[in-house]
């Protein structure tokens, strides 16, 4: 299943979820790649996922750090609190998710470090980026839970739209448009779907290029 949906753009795959119903189609937004600095990369795993809590709130504590306990070959993602400017990741956590043969990062939160993850070609996006730390601001809490990645709250309209579930081994899938998370129980579908979808666009491409207009086109081949 990796090779199948690796092989689609997320924008072909959120088109597909939204067929499917998603009201979001995926999409975790505001994601941006920071590293590395090649426009082509694509980075497709099962999520690995930490939950990360304000340094001062109650809740369960990690007996190892989360990049120690990542899989290999897993994509390991970060919630943090909404709002919060500290960084989440940095060079260190990097070195140590390579060493065990994670993929890459992503961060609904911020990064810092960033000439160290390009240094060692490391796929990392995230929502912005810090020259803070974790301490004294935030703290590892879960792993390998269901996480809620909310919205970006710069923006009146963030809150309009919906929350993202991301569940531990749900594929996440990134590029240079930005992370996408399909569901594993509908990864097959939204590969036929996105498929079918890319040879649509294909003719639709096409004909625009032959000058039959994109309206025209669409409705040939789109049907609408």
């Amino acid at each position: 299943m990796q090779s199948k949906l690796a092989d689609f753009s997320t924008c072909e795959l959120s088109d597909a979820l939204i067929k499917l119903g998603s009201p979001h189609g995926g999409y975790i937004p505001d994601m941006n790649m920071f590293s590395p600095s090649s426009a082509s990369t694509r980075l497709c795993g099962p999520a690995y996922t930490v939950q990360m809590i304000a340094a001062s709130q109650d809740g369960p504590k990690l007996s190892q750090h989360f990049v120690d306990t990542a899989p290999e070959g897993s994509v390991i993602l970060v919630n943090a609190p909404p709002g919060v400017k500290n960084a989440v990741w940095g060079g260190l956590m990097t070195a140590g998710a390579q060493a065990r043969g994670a993929l890459g990062v992503v961060i609904a939160g911020r990064c810092r470090d960033l000439a160290e993850h390009r240094a060692a070609d490391f796929p990392v996006f995230a929502r912005g980026h810090s020259t803070l730390g974790q301490s004294p601001f935030t703290r590892p809490s879960q792993v390998n839970v269901p996480v809620t990645v909310l919205p970006s709250v710069h923006g009146s309209s963030a809150g309009e739209f919906p929350a993202v579930e991301v569940e531990p081994g749900d594929w996440i899938v990134a590029d240079e448009d930005g992370v996408v998370c399909v569901p594993t129980n509908q990864a097959e579908e939204v590969a036929a779907l996105a498929a079918k979808g890319r040879e649509i666009d294909a003719k639709c491409m096409e004909d625009i290029k032959a000058g039959k207009g994109v309206q025209a086109s669409f409705k040939l081949h789109r049907g609408k």
